[in-house]
């Protein structure tokens, strides 16, 4: 199932130039263009502080959304770019491009899991630990997962899960090419700490 696209508000820049985009600072925007899928690019501004939200909430590179602007179409965009004031880190200007559905683009997914009662080794009191709550992958425009899922069924205290174990949606595909760990079922703590003071105790029986 295609996940919601998050909608990014702009309006329409009059005026070009760096004169421009310096008013369109001081009226507390940034500026920004929007080029590429077969039209004239399209110079706009984004509201400062939203924008600044979005940063911070990471992910703003690989994250598409659907541009809506005043007067326009919706349009599917990803930020190609965010300039910033080097001496406030600021940002300063956006470039954004226009992708069709047709088009491939990294994205961050959201990875479920799921079955958790019918994991023996969590039953047992193992805890599940999430190395990566997120992965990237390569998939179409028009058809972003809203998450990949991870079925626990049957995994015990020491199962490592890859992302080659995990069955992806049609057409989406890792942007890392090895097979990397995304979570594993670790023992109980309890169970750590006496398997820890056993080794202690036979390191020491050796010593003597």
């Amino acid at each position: 199932m295609a996940r919601e696209i998050p909608d990014l508000h702009a309006t329409v820049r009059t005026g070009t130039g760096k004169g421009a985009a310096r008013q369109a600072r001081r009226n507390g925007d940034v500026p920004g263009i929007v080029y590429g899928g077969g039209a004239d690019p399209l110079p706009i501004n984004l509201d400062f502080n939203k924008l600044l939200q979005r940063l911070r909430a990471g992910r703003f590179l690989s994250t598409l959304f659907n541009l809506k602007v005043d007067g326009q179409e919706d349009v599917r965009v990803i930020c190609r770019g965010v300039q910033r004031d080097v001496v406030k880190d600021l940002p300063t200007h956006v470039d954004l491009m226009r992708l069709k559905r047709t088009s491939r683009v990294n994205v961050f997914v959201h990875v479920d899991f799921t079955n958790e009662r019918a994991a023996p080794g969590i039953r047992k009191g193992g805890v599940l630990t999430v190395v990566r709550p997120e992965v990237e992958l390569n998939v179409l425009a028009g058809d972003i997962p809203s998450s990949i899922v991870v079925d626990l069924t049957g995994r015990e205290v020491g199962d490592v899960i890859h992302i080659g174990d995990v069955t992806l949606p049609e057409g989406c595909k890792p942007t890392v090419e090895r097979n990397f760990v995304i979570a594993n079922i670790s023992a109980p703590s309890g169970l750590r700490s006496a398997e820890n003071e056993a080794g202690d105790e036979g390191e020491e029986g050796g010593e003597e």
